[in-house]
């Protein structure tokens, strides 16, 4: 009986992950992510990989030599990024709303053939990617979204509206990536409709909401991990994991606090 209890248990626990492997979740500083799913499609989500915390960014840009697709949550600098060089370099499509793809094609100079219908879509709008492998829902953000253009008598460009994503992964987790923004009470509707596994939170204050904030945007979204990010990068931005942690307590927050270092693998199983 003991035996049949320990084949019931590695059966329910283990094979899954033998049959459709784990999601790998990078953090390369800032905002920026990459992702792998068991699929070993390769995301990238806000891709400012240069960032001043990334001391090894030519490394991990020349890493990158395929991408299937990159998310950008609004047009600032600090988020757009690297995106560009490796859309041009890999051939990756760019997952975005309509008018910040649009923004991004016309200035930016994203590869035209490498944003389309298929990709893009508006606030409470779900698309399918990947052949099914992903679902992604466009939510909006509490923040700006303006396009700075070099060399143009204007100099900022209409970009869009600021948004996040929840990105549900087939064979693997659900992820909700905020972009920037503040606490806004419709949080409370995405946790109603989705359990997300893995949230990824703004929490350097200035810019975005800070660590109090944060932990409440948390509370209300309860995921099972949960990674800040969008601090420590500049000085004015004051927001610290030390501080988040604390209020993680204070609000009595039941969700794991993951604490990345930059280019190290997370794996989901």
């Amino acid at each position: 009986m003991k035996k049949m209890v320990l084949l019931l248990f590695f059966i329910i626990c283990f094979i899954p992950v033998l049959v459709f492997g784990s999601t790998e979740i990078v953090w390369y500083g800032h905002s920026a992510f990459k992702i792998k799913t068991p699929n070993e499609k390769i995301l990238l989500i806000d891709p400012w990989i240069t960032n001043p915390l990334n001391k090894e960014s030519k490394k991990h840009i020349d890493e990158l030599t395929k991408v299937d697709l990159i998310f950008l949550t609004h047009a600032h600098g600090d988020h757009i990024g690297n995106s560009v060089d490796i859309a041009k370099k890999t051939g990756a499509k760019l997952v975005a709303t309509y008018d910040l793809g649009k923004a991004m094609v016309i200035y930016g100079g994203y590869p035209e053939a490498q944003f389309g219908y298929e990709t893009t879509g508006n606030f409470g709008g779900e698309i399918v990617l990947l052949d099914g492998e992903l679902k992604v829902l466009f939510v909006p953000a509490v923040h700006s979204s303006g396009l700075e253009i070099q060399n143009t008598p204007k100099g900022l460009s209409y970009g869009g509206n600021p948004g996040g994503f929840i990105i549900s992964i087939k064979n693997g987790p659900i992820i909700y990536h905020t972009g920037d923004t503040d606490l806004f009470e419709d949080m409370k509707i995405i946790a109603s409709l989705y359990k997300v596994d893995i949230m990824m939170v703004c929490i350097g204050d200035k810019f975005t909401m800070g660590p109090k904030r944060a932990a409440i945007a948390t509370k209300w979204i309860n995921p099972k991990i949960v990674i800040p990010m969008h601090f420590g990068t500049f000085p004015i931005l004051t927001g610290t994991f030390e501080d988040f942690q604390k209020e993680i307590l204070n609000q009595n927050v039941k969700s794991k606090i993951l604490k990345m270092n930059i280019g190290e693998v997370y794996k989901f199983k």
